[in-house]
């Protein structure tokens, strides 16, 4: 597959602020249909990448490429949608009347009661922007990205100030654009949003990608397991000496969790000590746990 071909190209981008390096020789390729997760803790630069493949900024060396072209052509953005973490609606316009304007920009735009609809938006579409609560603006900031069937939508952290319901709504939304087949690029600190979203998961840090695989992968890389268990009383003590325990946490509902890089060693111990324990649970590390232990590697 060529660079043209490519919704995305970064080729050994570096971007600098100053004396801060946000962006070091940092080189990434998104396929055509893809669901990209970007992962990474404030600071990282994963605003920064996103804002050159808007092209809103330029690089200090390297090249960025949206679809072959330079990201600040005409060419490119009318086949980019994106949604940057703060967004400005004019006050005075009704929701339906700031779908329709940005609509009209583009050749083919989804109707306005159909995307209000898809967005859980229709409720709203006579009231003024500047009446809208926070999560209201974020979800129509989001529909706004997608009006004009883009090729390739970017949205950095689309559910910030979302409740629970809303951010489902929007996850159901954004699932249903990308499998008509554009190609998403999202970040996120809810990171079970990238879990619930993504097929695939770049993770940076400090400026560089610390990891670029399939979300099965970037679970598997984590070698902790999680055991969880509940004791009989005065017998808590005893598992700081178990083979195989890295660390011991209680939870407030009282059971014991266990993080270790072998449960079958310490369901052995827990039996060979002659421990008395119930309701044993043991399962994979969650992204939380991936993502965490990836950047505290590179800490290290």
């Amino acid at each position: 597959m060529t660079t043209h071909d490519l919704p995305i190209s970064v080729e050994h981008v570096t971007r600098r602020f100053g004396e801060t390096v946000a962006l070091d020789d940092v080189s990434l390729a998104v396929r055509p249909g893809e669901m990209v997760g970007l992962l990474g803790p404030n600071g990282a630069g994963k605003t920064t990448l996103l804002s050159l493949v808007e092209g809103l900024r330029q690089p200090d060396a390297g090249t960025v490429r949206v679809f072959g072209s330079d990201p600040r052509t005409a060419a490119a953005r009318v086949r980019l949608g994106s949604t940057p973490q703060e967004t400005g609606l004019p006050p005075s316009l009704r929701v339906a009347e700031v779908v329709d304007f940005v609509g009209r920009h583009y050749p083919d735009p989804v109707p306005t009661a159909d995307l209000l609809d898809t967005f859980g938006l229709t409720d709203l579409a006579r009231r003024q922007t500047g009446g809208m609560s926070g999560g209201q603006k974020r979800r129509l900031a989001v529909a706004l990205a997608v009006v004009g069937r883009p090729d390739l939508v970017v949205l950095d952290e689309p559910t910030t100030g979302l409740d629970v319901d809303a951010r489902h709504v929007l996850w159901d939304a954004l699932r249903s654009f990308h499998a008509s087949g554009a190609t998403v690029v999202v970040t996120s600190h809810y990171l079970e949003e990238i879990q619930a979203l993504a097929e695939r998961v770049v993770v940076v840090d400090h400026g560089h990608v610390l990891a670029d695989a399939p979300l099965e992968e970037i679970l598997g890389r984590v070698a902790m397991r999680r055991v969880t268990l509940e004791l009989g009383a005065g017998h808590a003590a005893r598992l700081a000496g178990l083979g195989g325990v890295v660390q011991h946490q209680v939870e407030p509902s009282g059971r014991h969790v266990l993080m270790t890089p072998d449960a079958d060693l310490v369901v052995r111990s827990l039996v060979g000590a002659e421990i008395p324990f119930r309701d044993l649970e043991v399962r994979t590390a969650t992204l939380e746990e991936a993502f965490l232990a990836l950047t505290r590697k590179e800490a290290a």
